[in-house]
């Protein structure tokens, strides 16, 4: 497989990059690592004839314990001792995210809006036209729930769920000007595997912010996926958490993988707060969870099994989390 042509810009600054995603509208992408995107150009997925390159635009590259900038490695991010004791949820998810080479390259901007993926969707392109194409590229229908509205095509990053268990806010510059918004926004829990997202065109992700108080929380980030290195999410389940002995005094929960946009389980854990975090509330809470999701048949693991990990991984990452020494 080959790259078609393209014609590659390199800013410096934010508000380059931004501008020049505002000359092309629609005929454009972002180049982050590369890891995701590049591959489906080789496929012939979704091509556009300009690349705007986020490697030298400085602002991007830095990071702390508040704030991570978008084009931060994720190799970088997990080498920082410190960061992952503050936060140990991210750190559990750095570690899962594909393998040690591609987290060299790969971002943590790149990471939070990689593609949704789908089975009919991220094959070859003489694979998808004996098929007929789909709706997330070149068609118009959809092979997993046959009809012609709606993609079904599924959130594949790892580091969403964690950041979100966390309450972090993203940092996102358009044409206009500069906004925040908590994560969750960021993702549209109305659209589908195509309208995923509500960045306003040509925005640009610039960075990820942190509340001091979540690095007193506890976390972890448990993923299901068919082989223990590289592959992308079947299911990933964060927590976050503060507890006294057996009684909650915080916890979040998100899951990633089953659906089309990762989702944060506020109603479902809110009730616990103050509580006794008994076994049989742990088991009712892993059975809400799980009545509460709809995968469907886009990944290499069946529905109902991965909807029946749900539980099993939702329990394993808050006894987990309640067990561990706070940071």
């Amino acid at each position: 497989m080959h790259l078609d042509p393209f014609e590659l810009h390199c800013p410096r600054r934010v508000e380059e990059a931004v501008e020049l995603a505002a000359r092309w509208p629609g005929e454009c992408d972002y180049l982050a690592g590369g890891t995701d995107l590049l591959p489906n150009y080789k496929m012939h997925i979704n091509l556009r004839p300009h690349l705007i390159a986020l490697d030298g635009v400085a602002e991007l590259g830095n990071h702390s314990l508040d704030r991570v900038g978008a084009m931060v490695r994720l190799g970088d991010l997990e080498r920082d001792t410190g960061f992952g004791q503050a936060y140990p949820a991210v750190a559990d998810a750095l570690r899962e995210v594909a393998t040690p080479l591609v987290r060299e390259s790969g971002t943590v901007g790149g990471n939070l809006l990689v593609e949704t993926r789908c089975f009919f969707f991220n094959q070859s392109y003489f694979w998808r036209a004996s098929l007929g194409f789909c709706l997330k590229a070149d068609g118009d229908r959809c092979h997993v729930v046959p009809q012609k509205e709606r993609c079904y095509a599924t959130f594949s990053g790892d580091l969403a769920p964690a950041f979100l268990v966390l309450r972090a806010e993203v940092e996102l510059a358009g044409p206009q000007a500069r906004r925040r918004l908590p994560l969750s926004e960021l993702y549209d829990a109305h659209g589908d595997g195509i309208r995923r997202l509500t960045m306003r065109p040509g925005e640009l992700l610039v960075a990820v912010h942190l509340p001091p108080e979540s690095r007193d929380l506890r976390g972890r980030y448990r993923k299901l996926r068919v082989r223990p290195s590289y592959d992308f999410p079947e299911l990933g389940v964060a927590v976050a958490g503060a507890f006294d002995g057996p009684r909650v005094l915080s916890l979040a929960l998100a899951l990633g993988g089953v659906e089309t946009y990762p989702r944060r389980f506020d109603e479902l854990t809110a009730p616990l707060l103050g509580e006794t975090l008994s076994e049989d509330r742990l088991h009712a809470l892993a059975e809400a969870v799980t009545r509460a999701v709809r995968p469907v048949h886009n990944t290499f693991l069946l529905p109902d099994y991965r909807r029946r990990m749900v539980g099993v991984y939702v329990r394993r990452a808050i006894a987990e989390a309640r067990g561990a020494t706070a940071a």
